[in-house]
């Protein structure tokens, strides 16, 4: 498997392998902000080539999901340094990963009690979980020509936050169904002005908030993630061949430092990805749609074939902080409980044993 501990460069990033951690959203930053124990948890993985945080909302009413993260606060950019100084000690790299819900929320959430905002007054079909058990999320407020342009705003003041809370980078999550993802697709856009309808408008707004991020930190901090033909959180792509090649070429002047591709049996689509994007192009591989996990072997392959230039995995290295090592020494690997995925203490989160410590 020496393919994965080849170098690679990500913008100006020299990374030492082809390692990434994959965003996974934990639940444990009560009120948005993280703690010691998040930085504890990122520094025990600073042996990935590129960690990319949990899903961390860009503002109030983009959040989805309660107790994560969120980095529109001078208080909360502090609250991050002490993760980003950590991994940084132990010489690792670490890119946040910015995540507007969009219809993906819910009421509750937020202090004024407002409806969640997406593209067209369309709900998703799901249900968000609380304290108080679950809630069916509301179908949400439309957004105007207004409310798009300061989410734009948003996400570059996150993004300015995000460099004085020392991050390497910022990833934007224009995948799994929340709101970038469903301004580019027509089952959750059913807009008629410059933002819907054609390929060329649903497009628009990921291509708008990517250039007003490059402009303000710079492209070479600044990644995307797609999940072309992924179907969660009631997304029903019809056209994903059409659109995500035209966004890689409307993205491609831009320079961006990668782009993060979550394959969900479409391994036709990535390929058509790949052939649409000139930069680097990390993949997260699920060839069927069906496969649990990651392995090594698998990312060894898709390496191999030409299909990225990185391998981002999720599980493993939630189970594993010395992924790398167990790799080289062909395991064993910790088994990943399920029951801690999502908030709790240090269980589950920072308690998984390295080789060294067995």
């Amino acid at each position: 498997m020496n393919e994965l501990f080849e170098q690679v460069t990500l913008g100006k990033l020299d990374l030492p392998n082809r390692l990434v951690m994959a965003p996974m959203t934990r639940s444990r930053a009560v009120g948005g902000l993280v703690t010691d124990l998040t930085a504890e948890y990122y520094a025990q993985r600073a042996g990935a080539g590129l960690i990319i945080t949990e899903g961390t909302q860009p503002s109030v009413i983009g959040q989805g999901y309660i107790d994560t993260p969120g980095l529109h606060t001078r208080e909360q950019a502090e609250a991050w340094r002490r993760v980003t100084d950590a991994v940084h000690e132990r010489g690792g790299r670490i890119f946040v990963q910015l995540m507007h819900s969009g219809r993906v929320g819910h009421p509750c959430l937020y202090p004024d009690g407002a409806l969640p905002v997406a593209p067209s007054a369309i709900a998703s079909g799901g249900q968000i979980y609380t304290h108080d058990g679950m809630l069916d999320h509301p179908t949400p407020r439309p957004m105007t020509l207004d409310d798009i342009a300061s989410t734009v705003e948003d996400f570059v003041t996150a993004a300015t936050y995000a460099m004085e809370a020392g991050f390497d980078g910022v990833e934007l999550h224009a995948a799994n169904g929340y709101l970038l993802h469903q301004f580019l697709c027509g089952s959750a856009n059913a807009r008629s002005d410059a933002y819907g309808g054609s390929v060329e408008n649903r497009i628009r707004f990921a291509v708008e908030v990517a250039q007003a991020v490059s402009d303000a930190i710079g492209p070479e901090r600044v990644g995307m993630r797609i999940s072309p033909a992924n179907g969660s959180n009631g997304i029903n792509e019809r056209d994903s061949a059409d659109v995500y090649p035209a966004l890689m070429r409307a993205l491609a002047p831009y320079e961006l430092a990668y782009v993060h591709v979550m394959e969900f049996g479409s391994r036709e689509i990535t390929k058509l990805v790949r052939a649409a994007w000139p930069g680097t192009l990390i993949l997260n591989p699920h060839a069927t749609g069906q496969e649990e996990k990651v392995t090594p072997e698998a990312a060894t392959a898709v390496l191999r074939e030409g299909l990225c230039d990185a391998v981002s995995l999720a599980t493993l290295w939630l189970a594993n902080p010395d992924l790398p090592e167990r790799i080289r020494a062909g395991g064993p690997y910790n088994e990943a409980d399920p029951s801690t995925f999502y908030g709790g203490d240090h269980r589950g989160y920072t308690d998984y044993p390295t080789v060294a410590a067995r």
